[in-house]
């Protein structure tokens, strides 16, 4: 029971085969009140994976498949997720200075491919994303990516204010780009070892995450408009670090 179309995939049955192939699960709906032993099984092997899922009325997965969806909708991921805890180590042991973008909610998939393209281009060594509210990466985020998605690391981790803590007892500095800060983003040495989260399209970062980061940062605008594009801003962050470690060779 299943399609193609976008990686979607449902069916109770059809989605506990796809866990135990170690599919990476992208988004996982399942509907309210739904019980019985395959559903049982299901729910096991989702807390045995850690997976996150969220509980949803059927209308809406009726609105993502009209066949026999049986209470549960599952995204298959195009790209392969990585834990910024294997990562990490092995960028240091590498002997280079990280560079890491911390994506927080960014839900628009062409912001999230063009932030992938330039991540990649730029040399950033991974992007951290939550495993609930962020943008589905699919075919539009990975041709908007020009392919960089599949090139680009991209870790997927359950609690963002736990990676944001072993960030920085890891001995990387971790920035908050938010307009509510007079330190400006070219006033910041960018080539000791850093993160940057960018925050959300419609709200900007979490006020948790701007409290745990080691310092703000801000970039200096014009007009009546309040902010940037996510995708645009990453960019003249990315490239103001690009800028100063080449000059620091």
């Amino acid at each position: 029971m299943k399609e193609t179309k976008n990686d979607l995939l449902f069916g109770i049955r059809p989605v506990i085969e796809a866990i135990k192939e170690g599919k990476e699960i992208d988004k996982l709906f399942v509907q309210h009140g739904l019980g019985g032993e395959l559903f049982h099984e299901l729910k096991a092997l989702i807390r045995q994976q850690n997976l996150q899922f969220q509980y949803v009325p059927i209308e809406k997965l009726n609105r993502l498949t009209t066949k026999n969806h049986q209470g549960v909708v599952c995204f298959i991921s195009s790209i392969s997720y990585y834990s910024i805890e294997d990562v990490l180590p092995t960028i240091f042991e590498a002997g280079k200075v990280p560079l890491l973008l911390i994506l927080d909610r960014i839900t628009d998939v062409r912001n999230f491919g063009a932030i992938a393209r330039t991540a990649y281009v730029s040399g950033a060594d991974a992007i951290i994303i939550p495993s609930r509210g962020g943008a589905q990466i699919n075919a539009d985020a990975i041709k908007t990516s020009v392919g960089a998605l599949h090139k680009v690391t991209v870790c997927r981790e359950n609690n963002l204010k736990d990676t944001i803590d072993y960030l920085k007892a890891s001995g990387v500095r971790v920035l908050a780009c938010t307009e509510k800060t007079d330190q400006l983003y070219y006033d910041v040495d960018f080539t000791i070892p850093t993160a940057i989260i960018m925050g959300s399209e419609e709200d900007g970062i979490s006020p948790e995450y701007i409290k745990r980061s080691d310092g703000a940062i801000a970039i200096p605008m014009y007009g009546d408009l309040g902010s940037l594009n996510v995708s645009v801003a990453a960019g003249i962050i990315l490239y103001e670090a690009v800028k100063q470690r080449i000059l620091n060779k």
